[in-house]
């Protein structure tokens, strides 16, 4: 059953699933990280080469939300209405969902993917019903660790030294962080 397309409210944040009209903007911010994005999210970069394939992304998030595969958010400032980025849960089993997130690289540094990821973690396990969420980062991602950690995510497995994604050439150490249903935020 498709969970309600029901936006998330955070203090200074609005996660909402994508509009078509937000397909510029969607375009834009990938195209501007393009560099610092491409190897944690090639799929992402892949199916949005130029500004022609936006729309069919996002239409493509819409059909995946109401199959209940995948929940993207984008991430916009609530007092300007600027687009940030966005975060997404994907459930893997009936019981584990995982999370992944990026920001423009101007919005990092300023507690948006702490809050980002608060409100995705109370998504996940309220209305997703998932009882462990998964977050994967690279190991020399520090700023990523800290956001993970402060969000009441644990280290689950040291490093592993493999492929994160089929289209990464360079293989790098990736860490597993899980939060389980009941860990109080920043408990870690």
């Amino acid at each position: 059953m498709p969970l309600p397309r029901t936006p998330l409210l955070t203090p200074r944040l609005l996660l909402r699933p994508y509009e078509p009209a937000d397909a510029a903007v969607f375009f834009s911010l990938l195209h501007q990280n393009r560099a610092r994005l491409h190897v944690s999210f090639p799929d992402r970069l892949e199916n949005v080469p130029t500004a022609a394939e936006a729309p069919a992304a996002l239409a493509a998030f819409a059909a995946d939300w109401h199959s209940g595969r995948f929940y993207v958010f984008g991430i916009w400032l609530r007092e300007t209405g600027a687009y940030l980025g966005d975060i997404c849960l994907m459930p893997q089993t009936s019981e584990q969902a995982e999370i992944g997130y990026y920001l423009a690289q101007e919005a990092e540094g300023q507690g948006y993917a702490r809050e980002a990821l608060a409100a995705v973690c109370e998504f996940g396990f309220e209305r997703g019903q998932a009882r462990r969420l998964l977050i994967r980062c690279f190991a020399d991602n520090v700023r990523g660790r800290g956001v993970a950690l402060s969000a009441g995510f644990r280290l689950e497995t040291p490093p592993v030294r493999f492929a994160w994604f089929r289209n990464v050439y360079t293989p790098g150490h990736i860490h597993r962080f899980v939060r389980e249903r009941g860990n109080e935020r920043g408990s870690e």
